[in-house]
């Protein structure tokens, strides 16, 4: 049954038309590259004469180059269209320990990455940020830079735009998108770590037939990314989907966000790696990493404490599928490496709540877990040119091809 929304008065202008129009077709050449005129006009149900005129103006905006030429049995032979690869993104993920910095091009592949560790406060990784990121546009002086996207490990205000709650950062509130916007003259744009994978899902991965899907990342903390019927659920003051830190015991292990037994205590990395100190196993100075490496190499006694952390992965997803009922759960995180021994174990304890009907579907998403947060921000700051909101809720109902039609 379509939705319709009684508080909203406004009719379509004959700009807003030409803006979905031409989202219709960059995104499908994105999707289709390369592709021509012919083919855009007979998959979007739009008139050549439209096609022609929008893909014109993408050539002189430099969104999209002539490729191949095509042949045909007769007649005259179709010239293809695809994006232009010299269109870039700067994209960084922050992390409580580390930095990730990378440059992508408008089809999400990567040319470039470097790593700093996470600096004390905001102000001096305001000020590293700039520096990494002028001497990244300098060094690469042939691209044609868009903007600059950046996940963070928290939330942060919609109306402010200040990261206002990021407790494993252990920094006060603070405006990461002000000052970078300031010293760089880009647009920056900020997400949620969750939401951004979310975004690398619907954006580079295979969830177009997929309207209800959770994703969820296992790192220093937990973190979840809502998609609901076709759309990213933010909620009010963008805090929605802070699973992470609801109470599984009041008595439990203090969390970071100062409350206790919440579930990243219980299912995050450092909870791993607290279940293998307790073990009395561990040295001084492990990483997560090392002890998947441990793992990997029949330790015992590091299985057991992934084990564990499997459990509590499981245990705490039962209130996310009891809640949302998601059709599928894209699970985010460096323990997926070993997805053949903790997956099942996770499926089990989701499939254990399930009231009715089927257990939703529990994959690890196909990136890397660091590649899922820098996709996803290249998809957060190319989105406002490929779509507008109408046809992104349009055509994962209906399908590109149907979308055109019915906005003509």
């Amino acid at each position: 049954m379509r939705q319709i929304d009684f508080t909203n008065t406004q009719v379509a202008s004959s700009e807003t038309a030409r803006h979905i129009n031409r989202g219709v077709v960059l995104n499908l050449i994105r999707k289709r590259q390369p592709i021509s005129r012919a083919d855009l006009a007979r998959v979007s149900g739009l008139q050549r004469s439209t096609v022609s005129l929008i893909a014109e103006q993408l050539i002189r905006e430099k969104w999209v180059v002539y490729g191949p030429t095509g042949r045909l049995p007769r007649g005259r032979r179709p010239t293809f269209l695809r994006l232009n690869d010299r269109r870039a993104i700067l994209v960084a993920d922050l992390r409580p320990t580390e930095i990730t910095l990378a440059v992508a091009d408008v089809n999400g592949r990567f040319l470039a990455h470097e790593a700093l560790p996470t600096p004390p406060s905001p102000r001096i990784a305001v000020s590293e940020l700039t520096e990494r990121i002028r001497h990244l546009m300098t060094s690469r002086s042939g691209l044609i830079f868009e903007g600059i996207g950046i996940s963070v490990p928290g939330r942060f205000d919609p109306v402010t735009q200040h990261v206002m709650f990021a407790p494993n950062l252990h920094w006060p509130e603070f405006d990461l998108k002000g000052p970078l916007e300031r010293a760089t003259g880009m647009r920056v744009e900020l997400e949620n770590a969750a939401n951004a994978c979310a975004l690398a899902e619907v954006w580079f991965g295979h969830t177009e037939k997929i309207r209800d899907f959770v994703v969820v990342t296992v790192s220093e903390g937990v973190g979840t990314g809502i998609f609901m019927n076709g759309q990213l659920t933010k909620g009010r003051n963008g805090m929605a989907g802070e699973f992470g830190h609801v109470p599984l015991d009041p008595t439990g292990p203090k969390c970071t966000c100062g409350g206790r037994g919440c579930w990243e205590v219980y299912a995050s990395n450092r909870a791993a790696l607290r279940y293998y100190h307790e073990s009395g196993a561990s040295p001084n100075g492990l990483t997560f990493h090392d002890l998947l490496a441990l793992a990997d190499g029949g330790d015992v006694l590091a299985t057991q404490a992934l084990e564990k952390m499997a459990h509590a992965i499981g245990s705490g997803m039962r209130m996310v599928v009891a809640g949302l009922a998601p059709e599928e759960i894209v699970i985010v995180g460096e323990f997926t490496r070993q997805w053949q021994r903790l997956g099942p174990i996770i499926e089990a304890e989701i499939a254990s709540v399930v009231l009715a009907g089927n257990p939703p579907r529990v994959r690890p998403a196909a990136a890397q877990p660091g590649m899922a947060r820098l996709r996803g921000t290249v998809a957060l700051v190319l989105q406002k040119h490929f779509a507008s909101s109408e046809y992104s809720s349009a055509a994962r109902t209906h399908g590109p091809e149907r979308v055109a039609d019915r906005l003509q």
